[in-house]
């Protein structure tokens, strides 16, 4: 990044930030952080669950010599950050922090970054537990925002497919756990997966200008809706 870039504010998503981010903002970056790995280890009941029912969504927890990839994102305007205090603070739950973020562009210099984070301080904080009892709740919670198996899902596969090289054990054991019990259940994926976000998929490559449109919003929830078309729909397991 150029120097003019460095004073700008960024970002760092590595949940649904990564697919859905839902605010204006300029350049995008695929990079990484360190000492921090991903866990599903923060409640929701405000996107992904409902109160007396939350669900799992992803945070980060410090370990020396651990990594995690994802998207850092150049704020613009102070509308951007309005959003993500009200989505991740105000309903998430989560805290802020200052951290260094690698871009995967070897010729770009580390930067700092925003990252919103929970610990067991943190309201609605799930903590450990064992990965098929996390998998079970995921499958059996939703909210505002949709069901806690699309988040996720589409968390998992914008990994596989944007940033194959940020693997993830926790991530993708996690997929693998959730597919098994769709299929249990009998559930229907395309019902759980609901209608995708409704902002443009992120563009990923290093320090390219993205403006967008404003994301269309549901009102007390900073994701997209989950509503379905009125027609029947032919379910396949998966």
């Amino acid at each position: 990044m150029g120097s003019q870039e460095n004073r700008s504010l960024w970002v760092f998503g590595y949940g649904s930030l990564c697919w859905h981010p839902g605010f204006q903002h300029g350049a995008a970056a695929v990079g990484y952080i360190r000492h921090y790995v991903r866990r599903f280890w923060q409640g929701n009941s405000t996107h992904r669950g409902v109160p007396g029912k939350p669900g799992r969504v992803a945070t980060l927890v410090e370990e020396q010599g651990g990594a995690t990839w994802g998207v850092a994102y150049e704020l613009t305007g102070e509308a951007a950050l309005k959003y993500l205090e009200d989505r991740e603070v105000s309903l998430g739950g989560y805290t802020t922090a200052v951290v260094n973020f690698f871009p995967r562009d070897p010729s770009l210099a580390p930067f700092p970054v925003l990252l919103y984070i929970a610990t067991p301080a943190s309201r609605e904080w799930a903590g450990q537990a064992p990965l098929h009892e996390i998998a079970t709740q995921i499958t059996q919670c939703s909210g505002p925002s949709g069901h806690n198996v699309e988040y996720l899902l589409r968390l998992a596969e914008f990994m596989r497919e944007k940033v194959p090289e940020g693997y993830d054990d926790h991530l993708a054991t996690l997929e693998a756990l959730v597919r098994i019990r769709v299929k249990e259940n009998n559930m229907c994926l395309k019902s759980l997966m609901g209608e995708g976000p409704r902002d443009p998929q992120p563009q990923v490559d290093a320090a390219e200008a993205l403006p967008q449109e404003p994301a269309e919003e549901r009102r007390d929830t900073f994701q997209f809706s989950a509503s379905l078309p009125p027609k029947k729909l032919r379910c396949l397991n998966v």
